[in-house]
């Protein structure tokens, strides 16, 4: 008995022994995976030094706005007042409520859409939605109707009555009365203008007469652009106003609107190329391609730079030229390349939303609010950072559509508005996206050089943390956007190079934008430079 109990107590204390080993095996392990994870986190905490430097100045930032076509009317005409109000409040306002969040995001430009007639077409305008169909001040019997566009122009007084820096006025078909076919869209896939051939200065003097009445009214349009997207058809099938150009089409337009608003004295000055994508204006892709070397060399025939209203403005859209981080870096960087070739030209970005599936960058499954938030920010910063732009505009202000899904507008207009009063529209990321660009970064505000202390190329930056940094330009602030594109947490440490003697900044403000609802540019703690994940920040050195 007592040897078969020995031998009991001996198997026992084996398997004591056996089981101890492998406790302390495991918490070894756990020990080592512990002390690895935490080396790891202690790591990716260590901050990236990001260096400004002021003495090094970039491009001069002379807008950052969003365009108001289609939906305008029923917003301005239809709704009650505190609707479209807040809306107004939500778009241009620069003010802030009491517990420091914005109460908009400070457009200083205002993309207003000069109708072609097919409104009063109605459904014989072969454009299904009505909603998309615009009117035109000008009647077939050569009458003018000033009470026409009623919406749109609220709204536009709503942004000079904000104090909108730029009014622009765009047009995406001439009157229907003027065009090939009668309609606002093209019949036949040409590639040349629906306007007639004998009516070019008719519709230079029909733009012209439209930017009289408004300078009468007290709203001065800054920018004219007769021509949207050229390289496109715009056939029925597009479902809104629109036509084809050619390069030379092009010029005699601009020539007709030079020499018309030369003959009023007005000093409007004409956007020209509105290019449907950004390569279009340096690459060889066909017809209405190549557009800078085309307008702006002193050799071509379509030579533009003497005219008296024209500018150095290269406009293109930045649709279907971001899916994928090569495409979206290397095609701004060719436009900016081409742009130094030509003295004194810069680009604007006048049109852009998530039109292509760029946006969806590598994220599996459905992309977010906020995802749409971050790319939106990531495009914007390339636009700065890669291309040098000295204006960005979003398309469009306000679309119906789903909030969480929001790749085509900043609020989303709910489809049922008319039948659900009290939710007539959702105000979505993609406005304080934008906010932390337009709100705070100014016109006449430059773009400063930085580095930074982790050595990322430009491709790794654009999946990790993006900067961009602007200066007012007598020195007493200083902007910086970070977007922290990962899902972790990052650290950041700023260090102010070139400062001028005497001066001095400090950090005194910091804004953030995450996924939670709440986080809408809402003030973060100062002392805090850390990157919440997936998020957008905002940090505003002051003058002591």
């Amino acid at each position: 008995m007592y040897i078969k109990l020995s031998i009991i107590n001996i198997v026992s204390m084996k398997i004591k022994l056996l089981l101890s080993s492998v406790f302390i095996r495991k918490i070894t392990l756990c020990t080592f995976l512990l002390a690895s994870a935490l080396s790891s986190f202690s790591q990716d905490q260590k901050p990236i030094k990001f260096t400004l430097l002021l003495n090094k100045t970039v491009q001069q930032i002379h807008n950052i706005g969003g365009s108001g076509c289609w939906y305008t009317e029923e917003i301005g005409k239809q709704w009650p007042l505190a609707e479209k109000q807040h809306i107004a409040e939500l778009l241009f306002s620069r003010g802030f409520e009491k517990d420091g969040r914005p109460k908009g995001i400070g457009l200083s430009a205002w993309r207003f859409n000069i109708g072609g007639g097919t409104a009063e077409q109605g459904d014989s305008s072969g454009i299904a939605d009505p909603s998309r169909r615009v009117e035109c001040f000008l009647s077939p019997d050569g009458t003018y109707d000033w009470s026409k566009q009623q919406g749109y122009t609220w709204m536009l007084r709503q942004a000079k009555n904000y104090g909108v820096k730029d009014l622009i006025a765009f047009v995406n078909s001439p009157p229907v009365q003027f065009n090939k076919n009668g309609r606002g869209y093209k019949s036949q896939k040409d590639g040349s203008t629906n306007l007639r051939p004998d009516k070019y200065d008719a519709y230079a003097n029909f733009l012209t007469e439209v930017i009289k009445h408004y300078d009468k009214e007290g709203l001065r349009f800054n920018y004219i652009s007769p021509i949207n997207e050229p390289q496109w058809d715009w056939l029925k099938q597009s479902n809104q106003e629109g036509s084809p150009w050619t390069n030379e089409e092009m010029y005699q337009t601009i020539k007709s609107l030079n020499i018309s608003l030369q003959k009023q004295k007005l000093s409007t000055k004409i956007l020209t190329t509105e290019a449907g994508q950004l390569d279009f204006l340096y690459a060889d892709k066909g017809r209405t391609s190549r557009q800078i070397d085309s307008f702006w060399n002193p050799k071509s025939p379509l030579y533009i730079g003497g005219f008296s209203n024209s500018t150095k403005f290269v406009e293109g859209h930045g649709y279907f030229t971001e899916n994928g981080d090569s495409t979206l870096i290397n095609t701004r960087r060719s436009l900016r390349d081409t742009l130094k070739k030509y003295n004194g030209l810069e680009y604007w970005q006048s049109e852009y939303s998530m039109l292509g599936n760029g946006y969806k960058d590598k994220i599996e499954g459905k992309p977010s609010e906020m995802d749409h938030a971050l790319f939106l920010a990531k495009v914007i910063n390339h636009d700065f950072t890669v291309g040098d732009a000295s204006a960005w505009h979003f398309w469009n202000a306000y679309e119906p559509g789903n909030p969480l899904n929001p790749r085509y507008f900043l609020i989303a207009l709910n489809p049922q508005r008319a039948s659900k009063p009290e939710n007539k529209y959702t105000i979505t990321k993609n406005l304080w996206a934008l906010g932390h660009y337009s709100l705070f970064i100014r016109p006449g505000m430059v773009r400063i050089e930085t580095q930074r202390s982790d050595s990322l190329n430009d491709m790794e930056v654009a999946q990790q943390v993006m900067v961009s940094a602007f200066k007012d330009p007598n020195g007493k602030s200083l902007v910086i956007n970070v977007i922290n594109y990962t899902s972790e947490t990052k650290k950041t440490d700023f260090v102010l190079k070139g400062l001028l003697k005497g001066q001095a900044l400090k950090l005194k403000k910091h804004y953030i934008t995450s996924e939670k609802q709440d986080d809408n540019i809402r003030p973060y703690p100062i002392g805090d430079t850390a990157l919440p994940p997936r998020s957008i920040s905002t940090f505003i050195f002051s003058a002591l």
